[in-house]
């Protein structure tokens, strides 16, 4: 990640905290309390650091919760930057739901918050380190078992693989349950409901890639790891981690001597960050471009309403990537 500008520094946050300060302060009054329950209409009050832990808390949540998201529609969650005021309104939720380390802020100033409920998506699961390249057919490597693979890190993007989503939906529902034991049985039946239609998705996913002409897709970024070793995929990413990262030019020859030993056929990018890298290395290639969505938000361009649409989007793209051919055994 660009660390200079995606860290709140240590005298900037702790200005910003200070001026959330009076407002933690009116929080913690009984009969502030008090109004803003009476403004919820008794709802659980559920922030969300992001687009998927969003969706996890309304789907779980339903009418039981008000869920406030971070993380304006088209802002790369990477990118995230809090205002004091957004500093202060975490100190008001009830139910914390975020992911450590996607986005430093949020983690700083979670800290601060004083929240009794704060759930870390990355604990409800198991993270795995991937780099640029992740081979789903025999292990995850970001270098090809060299030990030296470029961009290589703890992978956040664990919403990606539906099966790892229902864990950690699983997780969520049980925090709010915890923190509100009143709709347990609620939040219990909306988790089953939930976790369901992830099952669906995964059996769509291996399904509809089972018989496929080639493993290998090339992306901007590299947010497809989980996918990847869940379907037996090659993801061979053009940057890190990171969306922004900037791709050596030894990578970018890599990629170009590959595709045509890999009968690469398109070159994915997203749409929260530029597709020029993109556009720039398949027109070297002579292949075409296409959309595969880290689903980090969703906008008026997504393919898709929710979660579930852009990922059934994501799998058609993946299809005709690969080469699926339907209905074969």
């Amino acid at each position: 990640m660009n660390n200079s500008r995606r860290l709140i520094s240590a005298a900037a946050f702790a200005g910003a905290a200070a001026l959330a300060l009076p407002a933690l302060a009116a929080c913690s009054d009984p009969a502030s309390a008090g109004a803003q329950d009476a403004k919820n209409g008794g709802r659980l009050r559920v922030t969300a650091s992001f687009y998927p832990l969003e969706y996890l808390a309304a789907q779980i949540g339903g009418d039981r919760v008000s869920v406030t998201d971070l993380t304006k529609p088209g802002v790369e969650p990477h990118d995230l930057e809090l205002a004091p005021r957004q500093i202060a309104a975490l100190g008001e939720a009830d139910v914390i739901v975020y992911l450590h380390g996607v986005q430093p802020a949020m983690d700083a100033a979670i800290e601060q918050s004083g929240v009794k409920n704060t759930v870390d998506a990355a604990k409800l699961t198991t993270l795995a380190d991937h780099g640029t390249e992740v081979d789903g057919r025999h292990h995850a490597t970001g270098d090809n078992g060299t030990g030296a693979g470029e961009g290589a890190g703890a992978d956040p993007h664990i919403w990606l693989d539906p099966v790892k989503y229902a864990e950690v939906a699983k997780g969520v529902g049980t925090a709010l349950a915890q923190a509100d034991p009143a709709n347990a049985a609620t939040y219990a039946k909306n988790t089953d409901a939930l976790v369901g239609k992830l099952t669906a998705l995964d059996t769509e996913f291996r399904e509809g890639l089972k018989n496929r002409s080639s493993d290998t897709f090339v992306t901007t970024h590299a947010a497809f790891g989980y996918l990847a070793e869940r379907y037996g995929l090659v993801q061979e990413a053009i940057n890190g981690i990171d969306p922004e990262s900037e791709p050596s030019a030894a990578r970018m020859k890599a990629l170009q001597d590959l595709a045509g030993k890999k009968h690469v056929t398109t070159v994915f990018f997203e749409t929260l960050v530029s597709d020029k890298t993109a556009k720039s290395l398949a027109g070297d290639l002579g292949v075409k471009t296409d959309v595969l969505d880290p689903v980090e938000g969703i906008t008026s361009t997504s393919r898709g309403t929710d979660y579930l649409q852009v990922q059934r989007s994501n799998l058609k793209a993946l299809q005709a990537a690969l080469g699926a051919k339907q209905g074969l055994e």
